[in-house]
């Protein structure tokens, strides 16, 4: 078995171990919290919802429907809010005096919940795409700022004085040393920033757009519609389980050709 194969094995293992691990955690709550059958549903009441009802197949085009206009929102704020990181990662890492300039704002923004700057954001932006990709990005913003940053000051002071003996300039010590010794830590804010932008997502659902999951939960809570709100629920925690274990395989084998000893 080849080094790929063993990756993929990993990945398939580690997302069934997550997956159980959520099941027993679901089961357990259930009957430690001794909820009502008509609120909690188990496993196999969302199974029959999605599969195996009078109408499952309307219950599955609704909630796949609501996951991907969810999907598209969280591939939004993620991308944008990625590349505003990266972006500003690199003018830290160039400029102290810029650093010192914008991090309060990026402190501000971690602060202050996003909930409460929803209003504002909804009234400058409007309920469209944009106040998608604003809120997306002020959650996935701030911690993939911090690890982005931290990878690219990680260069040995040994790496960074050879560079510059060869004449490099901070722009091409960026991009020929410091780049791929961020690796590790910018697939760490990847990994972060993937489930941080589902919740993006789900919260701009429920406040701007009207649309997706995060509309879909919060409106079938409204109707009384539980094996409803459960199947959302699982949907979009299977995926997010499984988006962050494929995360992880691209970072094993991108590292290993980098030449990064993976662990896991």
């Amino acid at each position: 078995m080849n080094s790929l194969s063993k990756r993929v094995l990993r990945t398939i293992t580690n997302t069934l171990i997550s997956l159980a691990v959520v099941s027993a955690l679901w089961l357990f709550s259930l009957w430690a919290l001794d909820v009502t059958p008509y609120i909690g549903k188990n496993p196999i009441d969302v199974y029959n919802f999605l599969f195996n009802s009078d109408n499952a197949i309307a219950n599955r085009e609704l909630v796949m429907t609501a996951l991907g206009q969810t999907m598209l929102d969280a591939s939004i704020g993620f991308a944008f809010g990625m590349l505003f990181a990266t972006l500003v990662s690199v003018l830290f890492t160039l400029s102290k005096g810029i650093e010192q300039a914008l991090m309060p704002i990026a402190m501000l923004l971690r602060s202050v919940p996003l909930i409460a700057m929803a209003p504002i954001i909804i009234l400058i932006f409007g309920r469209a795409e944009l106040t998608v990709a604003v809120m997306g990005a002020i959650v996935v913003l701030f911690p993939a700022l911090v690890n982005i940053v931290f990878g690219l000051r990680s260069v040995s002071p040994a790496m960074y004085d050879l560079a510059k003996v060869y004449g490099a300039n901070k722009i091409t010590i960026l991009r020929t040393v410091a780049f791929p010794s961020s690796l590790p830590s910018f697939f760490a804010a990847v990994k972060i920033s993937v489930p941080g932008a589902i919740t993006g997502a789900l919260l701009v659902e429920w406040l701007a757009t009207g649309s997706g999951i995060g509309y879909g939960i919060v409106s079938a809570v409204g109707r009384a519609k539980a094996n409803e709100v459960w199947a959302y629920v699982v949907v979009i925690t299977l995926v997010s389980i499984i988006l962050y274990n494929l995360v992880a395989l691209i970072e094993d084998s991108v590292l290993a050709r980098f030449g990064f000893a993976t662990n896991r």
